[in-house]
C-alpha cells in the first residue's frame, strides 16, 4: 500500500509541533570497528505542517548541541568542543525539508541538514507511526526516521589511529528520530 493522506487514518492538514516528553532525536557511530558509540541531544525543537497531501507538508527542526548526552561527562565534553560540534560557535544543528515522498509504506523527507555551518541535502526515511487522541483530548501524531551521514562532509574529522589498525572511530553516523507532535489549534 502506498502511503497518502487519504490512507492515513485520522490524517489532519494542519500545525503540529514537537512534544519533547515524548521524543528523541539519537545517533550512532562505529567506535575502534567493532561497536557503536550511541548518544542523543536532549533538546530539540520541531514543527511539520501537513498539507491536503503528504507532498505539500513540510519539517523545521533544531537540535541543540550543546544537549548532547552520550551517558558520559568527559567524552560530552570532549564532542562539544571543535574537535567534533563547536557547540560555543555552532550551537545548533537545524533540518529544513525540501521534498516529503511517499514510498510504498514509508515516506522519503528530503531536506538541508545544517551542522557545523554546513548544509548538505539528506535523506530521512520515515515511518509513520498514527494518529491519535491521548486523554488530554489533544491530538497527537507519531512516527520516526533515519538517515546516515558522513560526519566529515560536516567537517568533523576528529579522529585517531589504533594500534591493530584503522580507526577509532568511523565516518558513517547514523542518526534516528523517534518523535510525537501535537496539533496546534
Amino acid at each position: 500500500m502506498t502511503l497518502t493522506a487519504a490512507t492515513v487514518p485520522g490524517y489532519i492538514a494542519g500545525t503540529w509541533t514537537i512534544d519533547p516528553a515524548h521524543s528523541e532525536v539519537t545517533f550512532s557511530v562505529r567506535h575502534l570497528a567493532i561497536s557503536k558509540v550511541k548518544g542523543k541531544f536532549e533538546t530539540l525543537d520541531a514543527t511539520v505542517v501537513t498539507g491536503e497531501t503528504l507532498e505539500q507538508s513540510s519539517v523545521e527542526a533544531t537540535v541543540e548541541i550543546a544537549s548532547v548526552n552520550t551517558g558520559q561527562e568527559g567524552r560530552d565534553g570532549h564532542l562539544r568542543t571543535g574537535d567534533f560540534f563547536a557547540a560555543d560557535e555552532f550551537p545548533t544543528m537545524t533540518f529544513r525539508s525540501t521534498a516529503i515522498r511517499p514510498q510504498n509504506d514509508h515516506v522519503l523527507i528530503d531536506g538541508d541538514l545544517t551542522l557545523r555551518g554546513v548544509t548538505k541535502p539528506v535523506t530521512f526515511t520515515g515511518e509513520f507511526g498514527g494518529i491519535t487522541v491521548d486523554g488530554y483530548g489533544q491530538t497527537k501524531a507519531g512516527g520516526e526516521a533515519t538517515a546516515k551521514i558522513d560526519r566529515t562532509d560536516f567537517g568533523v574529522n576528529w579522529n585517531t589511529a589504533v594500534d591493530a589498525g584503522g580507526f577509532m572511530l568511523g565516518n558513517d553516523v547514523t542518526i534516528t528520530l523517534e518523535l510525537q507532535f501535537t496539533l496546534q489549534q
